[in-house]
C-alpha cells in the first residue's frame, strides 16, 4: 500500500471529487492485485474460508452455515473486542498478507481501515439482491464515494432504556423531548434523592456525544474538494456539549465510567433510572441486569424538535472481505448468507440474548419470534427498534482514525467528570489531538 495518502472522502449520493476518485481508483487496482493466505485454496473439495470476529454467536452461525453449505467451508476464529486487541490483531494481520477473508468491524473503525487498505472494493461483488434488502442508511456508512467496503451486520438505533416501575410510581412522564428529559431529571431527584435519570460516560463517551451531536445536526467530519475538515465543536456539538454539561453541573445525571461495575450497580439497585444506547443494549441489559424483569421498558430517543424527529446510531457492526482473500466471491457469498438469511438470524439468537437490530428490515419478524421479550412485560421493542430506524438521518461520517479521537476525547470527559474540565473542552482537546494523526496519513486536513 502507499506510503503517501490523499484524501479519502465517505460520501454517498455525492459527487466525488477528482482528488479523492483518484486515490480509491488506485485503492482499488492495488487490492486487485493483492492476494494472500487468507484462504485454503485446495483444487478438489470445497473452498475453505477464514473468517474473524468477535461477535457473540459467530461460531453457532458458522456452524448452520457449514452444515447447509458444500462448496463453500468457513474456519472460525474468536478475536477479542476491538478495543481490547482485535483491531490492532487484524491491522497487523493485514500488513503481514496474512488477514482472513472476511472480519468484522464495527462503523466507527472502517474508515481507518479502509484509509489502511484492509477490505476490498465490494461494489461489484455485492449482489444487487443484497444490496436492495440492507436498510439504506446502514449501507451509507459503509460506503464511500459510491464505493462500498463492507456490508451492514446490524444498525443500531439509539433509544431510551427506562425504570418504568420508578417512573409511574413518581408520576414522572417518559420524556419525549430534550427538554422534556431535562424536567423529568429535575423531578425524579426530587422525588427520589439518590437517583439519576442516565450518565454521562466518562470511558467510552465520546463516541456517545457523537451520537448525540449527529442527531443534533452535528457534522465532525466533512471533505471540501480534497480537504478533509474537522469540526467537533459546531454549533449543534456546542449545543449537545453545553446540554450535558448543564445536567451534569446540576447533579441530574451520573458521570461514571461506561460499562463499569459501579454503572451496573447503580442499575441494578435504581439509582440509576435510564439509559441511553443503541438497540442492542436491550438484550445487554437483560443479560447483566436479570433482577430487572418486568421494571423496565424502552421509548424512542427524546427530540429536540418533535416535529422533524432525527434518530443517530451507537454501535454496529460489518462484514469485509479483506484484500487477502483468495476467494473474495465465496467470501460475498457467506456474508451475503450470514446479513440475509434467517437461519443465520436464528443461530445467532440461540446463542444468547440479542436485540441487535438487524440491517436487514426484512428480517425484522424473524427477530420479534425469537426473542422473549417478557423482561420488558412482552413490549414490541423491535417494532419501536423498526421505526427508530427509519428515522436515522443519513448525514454522519466516521473520521480516518476514530480509535485516536475518542481516546483522547475519552480523557478530556474523565476531566470533566472530576470537575477540572469541561465536555466542550473534552471534545475539543480530541480535535486538536486528532489533526496531526491525520496529517500524518498525508491527508489535507483544516478545521470549520
Amino acid at each position: 500500500m502507499p506510503g503517501h495518502r490523499r484524501p479519502g472522502r465517505p460520501a454517498t449520493g455525492r459527487r466525488a471529487t477528482a482528488g479523492t476518485t483518484a486515490l480509491l481508483t488506485l485503492l482499488a487496482l492495488l487490492l486487485t492485485g493483492c492476494s494472500g493466505g487468507g484462504a485454503n485454496t485446495a483444487k478438489d473439495g470445497p473452498v475453505h474460508l477464514t473468517f474473524w470476529s468477535a461477535l457473540r454467536g459467530s461460531q453457532e452461525v458458522v456452524d448452520e452455515f457449514n452444515r447447509t453449505h458444500t462448496d463453500i467451508k468457513v474456519d472460525f476464529a474468536q478475536v477479542p473486542s476491538g478495543e481490547q486487541g482485535g483491531w490492532a490483531k487484524l491491522s497487523n494481520a493485514a500488513r503481514a498478507g496474512n488477514a482472513p477473508d472476511v472480519a468484522t468491524v464495527e462503523y466507527p473503525q472502517l474508515p481507518s481501515f479502509t484509509i489502511d487498505g484492509v477490505p476490498r472494493d465490494i461494489s461489484k461483488l455485492l449482489p444487487d439482491s443484497v444490496r436492495r434488502k440492507i436498510l439504506p442508511q446502514a449501507l451509507d456508512l459503509t460506503t464511500f464515494d459510491g464505493r462500498t467496503y463492507a456490508v451492514p451486520v446490524d444498525i443500531e438505533p439509539m433509544v431510551f432504556l427506562y425504570r418504568k416501575d420508578i417512573f409511574t410510581k413518581n408520576h414522572i412522564p417518559v420524556p419525549k423531548t430534550w427538554a422534556e428529559f431535562e424536567s423529568s431529571a429535575r423531578e425524579l431527584k426530587k422525588a427520589e434523592p439518590r437517583s439519576r435519570i442516565a450518565s454521562l460516560f466518562t470511558t467510552g463517551g465520546t463516541l456517545y456525544l457523537a451520537a448525540y451531536a449527529w442527531q443534533a445536526g452535528g457534522q465532525w467530519y466533512d471533505t471540501d474538494d480534497d480537504t478533509w475538515r474537522v469540526s467537533m465543536d459546531d454549533a449543534p456539538t456546542r449545543k449537545v456539549a453545553a446540554y450535558w454539561q448543564r445536567l451534569m453541573d446540576d447533579d441530574l445525571v451520573r458521570a461514571e465510567p461506561g460499562s463499569s461495575q459501579q454503572w451496573r450497580a447503580h442499575l441494578r439497585s435504581g439509582e440509576t433510572a435510564g439509559y441511553l444506547a443503541g438497540a442492542w443494549a436491550a438484550g445487554s441489559m437483560m443479560a447483566s441486569t436479570p433482577t430487572g424483569k418486568g421494571k423496565w421498558a424502552i421509548a424512542p430517543v427524546p427530540q429536540w424538535d418533535p416535529a422533524k424527529p432525527k434518530v443517530s446510531t451507537q454501535g454496529g457492526s460489518t462484514f469485509m472481505v479483506t484484500k487477502d482473500s483468495d476467494h473474495p466471491k465465496e467470501a460475498m457469498e457467506f456474508i451475503s448468507w450470514m446479513v440475509t438469511s434467517p437461519d443465520a438470524l436464528r443461530a445467532k439468537l440461540a446463542s444468547g440474548v440479542s436485540s441487535a437490530f438487524p440491517s436487514v428490515p426484512g428480517l425484522v419478524p424473524v427477530a420479534r419470534k425469537e426473542m422473549d421479550t417478557s423482561y420488558y412485560s412482552g413490549q414490541d421493542i423491535f417494532g419501536l427498534f423498526d421505526q427508530q430506524a427509519k428515522q436515522i438521518t443519513p448525514t454522519w461520517k466516521w473520521g480516518p482514525r476514530m480509535v485516536s479521537t475518542t481516546t483522547s476525547g475519552d480523557d478530556g470527559l474523565a476531566k470533566a467528570g472530576a470537575g477540572s474540565g469541561s465536555v466542550l473542552e473534552a471534545l475539543r482537546e480530541a480535535q486538536s489531538k486528532t489533526m496531526p494523526d491525520l496529517k500524518s496519513l498525508g491527508l489535507s486536513v483544516t478545521t470549520r
